[in-house]
């Protein structure tokens, strides 16, 4: 399937590992031009090397911490003008509510749930008044389950879920798709240092992860491109009457109402 998405500009926050590194290859191998901002510089660099090393694309970077004053609007000026804008940075602490600090609460909101909102706050006008644009939210599963011990992912989760479903109802009266995707558990670091956790609060032993992945579907978490390949379609004009909405790829965990 052709997507024709050779040639465009793709914004990526968080870019430097997990899905965010796997869309950025996956944009590169359909031509697109890239910017990427990560907090690490080192990880930018080693990525930015293999992707132009393997693709004939333009790969910019932002090594930044977006929770900063003044970080997002660095970021957005360094990008320029771009096509498509995939909302990524932020990782959301896992736990009940008693576990988690208000300190650590405001700090995993601080980067996804402002950090998603301030990007499209700077990007929109942009994308408007260059005729249109796709933006594109990773957010999560979690915000569907409200799921006791991932409680702050359900709360912030389900946050960005409607501030898409919100923004993305009426941007295709300004030519702008925005919409939402949830992925499940994916096979990255993350999954694995939560099932860690899950173990050792359920099983008494941390080690003993491997025995939650027996809960999963297929008993396995989601290969990257089970994730990146939707957010390729979800860009391309193939998906041009697709705005306001959320698409859940867990393989059906939301539906047993258990982030694990």
């Amino acid at each position: 399937m052709d997507l024709q998405l050779g040639g465009r500009r793709v914004l990526i926050t968080g870019a430097s590992q997990g899905i965010g590194e796997g869309l950025a290859h996956a944009f590169a191998g359909e031509g697109c031009h890239l910017h990427l901002t990560a907090r690490s510089a080192d990880k930018l660099a080693a990525l930015k090397s293999e992707i132009t090393a393997a693709h004939r694309v333009e790969v910019g970077v932002t090594a930044v911490d977006m929770t900063e004053v003044g970080a997002c609007e660095c970021i957005v000026a360094e990008a320029g003008d771009i096509d498509v804008l995939v909302n990524n940075a932020g990782v959301i602490p896992s736990g009940p509510l008693f576990d988690i600090s208000p300190e650590r609460w405001r700090e995993g909101w601080a980067l996804k749930g402002f950090g998603y909102a301030d990007m499209m706050r700077l990007v929109y006008p942009r994308m408007k008044a260059r005729g249109g644009g796709v933006i594109l939210n990773n957010i999560g599963n979690g915000g569907e389950i409200c799921d006791p011990n991932y409680i702050e992912g359900a709360a912030g989760n389900a946050s960005i879920m409607a501030m898409t479903r919100a923004l993305g109802g009426s941007s295709l009266d300004d030519n702008i798709r925005v919409v939402g995707v949830n992925p499940g558990p994916v096979d990255t670091s993350r999954i694995y240092t939560m099932l860690r956790k899950f173990a050792e609060a359920r099983l008494g032993d941390a080690e003993r992860y491997e025995e939650l992945l027996e809960r999963y579907p297929l008993k396995r978490p989601a290969k990257i491109h089970e994730i990146t390949d939707l957010f390729l379609f979800l860009a391309s004009y193939r998906s041009g009457y697709t705005s306001g909405t959320v698409f859940t790829v867990d393989g059906g965990i939301a539906s047993r109402r258990s982030v694990v």
